[in-house]
């Protein structure tokens, strides 16, 4: 048997059950500072549909889909179990709210950059992949093709690929 999730040694159904100012109070500082200065109407209205999802899940039917671009909105226990679309610069990320994202921002949970993959070597990648072996050949006129095109340009005026060779 699981162990009920708490914040701050409340579970969801007493939070529910409190104020919105007792909650705040409860909040990180950072958060608890940008809701007491107040919403501005984009946090209004998304706080709204998520009141308006809440119901409709309540009721039995299926949530209504929620998209944000507030990034900088702290996740209250009203979210927790909604599905809310989070901007991330480019898309809307899915972020399924559990009630350990309390006092932390939606966008935390969108991540706006993505890992860089480098592709690789070849030709047309850049001057420095010239020199790396495009495939293992045993075939020897590759090899002499390759360096003679090389020695073509780094020595100009009739040196063979033969006095480029030190084996």
């Amino acid at each position: 048997m699981s162990e009920a999730k708490t914040y701050r040694g409340l579970t969801l159904e007493q939070l529910s059950s409190k104020s919105i100012d007792d909650i705040i109070e409860m909040l990180p500082s950072r958060a608890k500072r940008s809701l007491r200065r107040g919403l501005n109407p984009e946090t209004r209205k998304l706080l709204s549909s998520i009141r308006e999802a809440r119901r409709a899940v309540e009721e039995g039917k299926e949530q209504p889909l929620i998209k944000t671009h507030r990034r900088d909105m702290p996740v209250l226990p009203e979210m927790v179990g909604l599905k809310i679309m989070v901007h991330n610069g480019k898309e809307f990320v899915p972020v399924e709210v559990k009630m350990e994202m309390i006092g932390h921002y939606l966008g935390e949970y969108a991540i706006t950059n993505k890992k860089v993959v480098h592709g690789q070597p070849g030709v047309g990648a850049s001057r420095s992949s010239m020199y790396v072996p495009l495939r293992a050949s045993s075939d020897p006129t590759l090899w002499i093709n390759i360096l003679e095109k090389r020695t073509d340009e780094f020595w100009p005026g009739g040196h063979s690929w033969e006095s480029a060779i030190i084996f």
